[in-house]
């Protein structure tokens, strides 16, 4: 019989006692139950959490499992996806430059830059030797100097290459530091180094077409799409570069220009230079002759002398000039280079670039005209051209009537050959003057031009300009079917006070010149004598044949079509007329002494 637990008198169970009913009805049937001791308690809630946190591992790997399975049996390898986000191109501060297809003129690249701090450097001479072997462009005693300064920041070498960066990297020395930076890179090469120019190690534009932008290529990510093309681009530069060499000249310049807009397609300056180590450039490598370069232009100049007398209403192609006897003025005589010793009337004046019919051609017109002229084809002020490196012209002051006279054969006023060629192209493009451009014109753009001669002067010159090369002093550039007109300049240099026989030669080609559409010049620098030229140095023999060279391969690329020269509209297009007013002047005799 089982008795009951004793109470304490106020009916609570003694210490150490069972409550009523806690008793354990085991199998071993009905008896008194084992007291639960409070490290059994938590003995038995540990083993519950292990159990379910057993079960978590085991369901997360079963899902795993799962996933795993799924992705190789059921999954085709072309239909994973990538869910990690992939990492952007770095976002370059400088805008790209373009031609006018689209090809990479100047770029940015993201590069790493290797500082130090000197007080990191735990030993300066181990440092120094070890970058001097990795990149041995430096030297050791540079090196080391940096890295015993007492600053805190001195760099060590700018816009590191891939291989530089690791090779530095893998030594692994305390104090070295890479900075990132981005570098210009320039896929031409020397190619386009004077137009588009190039920049500093900070990024900033020192020179051409990146000096000038230099503020919008910052600020814009839109590329600038230049006027340039870089195939006419590789053609101009072979065949300057290539008269350079075969004359031994001092240098060579050209230009490609659209006459319809002012655009230009293509220019060269020789030297040039690398634009990606712009300081190993040496002498004239980064002298810009197209439109930093001023120069007497020799019979180049007869253009504009030609067109001011026909625009002024004054002179006629039929009228004649004395081009037999020289001209006395003071204490300079004005001569032929190769004289046809006889009455010339304006358009063979021009054929045969004579010096004394252009002369008594601009005393006749006056002074005060001529100066008028040559302002209004902008010859009093630099290029208006999208570059900062600008020539000003070299004008004479006072401008008496000698300079009259010599400027009207490209002798007494210096301009550079931007400023030929921009005037050149308003002649004979129907006679408005556009604003060159190094950026592309846009297919429906309008293009704002002034005139500067009427469309029938520039209808006359046309037909000046194919003469010569029929008749005249550029048969070399006579490519057939393209119809090229031009005149060539050969200028003496002069150093000092006086001219020496070092000659300027240079030749301006138009084509087609029934319907201009494109212009070529080619300067050369003190030509030396060629077999091939037997001996002489003139633009005929030195710089048309380059120009007809270039015509000859730009044509099809630009998709000017050849004509049947012989065709009757061409012809008579062409032909000159000189009309029924001709008049004979003789300005001066040889006795005539002013």
């Amino acid at each position: 019989m089982i008795e009951p637990p004793p109470h304490s008198p106020d009916g609570a169970l003694e210490p150490g006692t069972l409550e009523p009913g806690a008793l354990d009805s085991g199998a071993a049937g009905p008896g008194p139950r084992r007291p639960v001791s409070d490290a059994a308690r938590a003995l038995e809630v540990g083993r519950n959490r292990l159990v379910v946190a057993g079960l978590i591992i085991i369901l997360a790997f079963v899902a795993v499992s799962v996933r795993l399975v799924g992705a190789t049996c059921f999954t085709h390898r072309e239909e994973v996806r990538v869910d990690h986000p992939v990492e952007a191109e770095p976002v370059t501060s400088r805008a790209d430059i373009v031609d006018r297809n689209g090809q990479l003129l100047a770029t940015s690249l993201a590069t790493a830059s290797l500082h130090a701090d000197p007080k990191l450097v735990l030993d300066a001479g181990e440092a120094a030797a070890k970058l001097a072997e990795a990149l041995p462009e430096l030297e050791y005693q540079d090196i080391y100097d940096k890295l015993t300064s007492n600053k805190r920041f001195v760099w060590i070498k700018r816009s590191l290459t891939p291989r530089q960066h690791y090779a530095v990297h893998v030594l692994g020395l305390p104090g070295l530091m890479f900075e990132r930076e981005e570098r210009r890179f320039y896929p031409p090469g020397n190619l386009t180094s004077h137009v588009v120019g190039y920049t500093g190690v900070d990024n900033v534009g020192l020179a051409g077409l990146e000096r000038f932008f230099d503020k919008r290529l910052k600020s814009s990510a839109d590329p600038i799409q230049t006027s340039l093309d870089l195939r006419l681009q590789h053609i101009l530069h072979r065949e300057t570069a290539a008269a350079v060499e075969e004359f031994k000249a001092l240098g060579g310049n050209g230009i490609i220009m659209d006459v319809r807009t002012g655009e230009i397609l293509a220019m060269v300056s020789l030297p040039d230079f690398d634009p990606q180590e712009p300081g190993d450039a040496e002498g004239e490598q980064k002298f810009d002759r197209n439109a930093l370069g001023v120069y007497e232009m020799g019979s180049t100049f007869k253009i504009f002398n030609s067109a001011m007398a026909l625009d002024s209403g004054k002179i006629h192609l039929s009228d004649t000039f004395d081009a037999i006897n020289n001209i006395h003025i003071g204490h300079f005589t004005i001569h032929e280079y190769h004289g046809q010793h006889r009455m010339l009337n304006v358009a063979e004046i021009f054929q045969y670039s004579s010096n004394l019919g252009s002369a008594r051609m601009a005393v006749q017109v006056g002074t005060p005209t001529q100066i008028a002229f040559l302002t209004r084809v902008g010859f009093m002020r630099p290029v208006p051209i999208e570059l900062p490196e600008l020539g000003w012209p070299l004008v004479p002051k006072p401008w008496r009537e000698i300079n009259t006279m010599t400027i009207a054969f490209g002798h007494g006023m210096s301009v550079s050959p931007l400023h030929v060629v921009t005037a050149a192209a308003a002649v004979i493009n129907g006679g408005i003057m556009h604003k060159p451009t190094l950026l592309k014109v846009q297919p429906g753009q309008v293009v704002p031009g002034e005139r500067i001669v009427s469309e029938q002067t520039s209808l006359e010159m046309r037909r000046l300009f194919r003469m010569v090369v029929t008749e005249g002093t550029a048969k070399f550039a006579n490519v057939p079917g393209y119809m090229v007109g031009g005149k060539t300049g050969t200028a003496d240099k002069q150093r000092g006070r006086h001219y020496t026989n070092a000659n300027l030669t240079s030749f301006v080609g138009v084509f087609p010149i029934n319907d201009p559409k494109y212009l070529v010049m080619i300067m050369i620098d003190e030509p030396k004598p060629s077999p091939t030229s037997h001996g002489f140095t003139t633009a005929g023999w030195v710089s048309v044949p380059a120009v007809g060279r270039v015509i000859k391969q730009i044509g099809p690329l630009l998709g000017v079509q050849p004509v049947d020269e012989q065709r009757p509209d061409i012809r008579q297009a062409l032909e000159l007329e000189p009309g029924s007013k001709g008049t004979t002047v003789a300005a001066y005799s040889p006795d005539d002494d002013h």
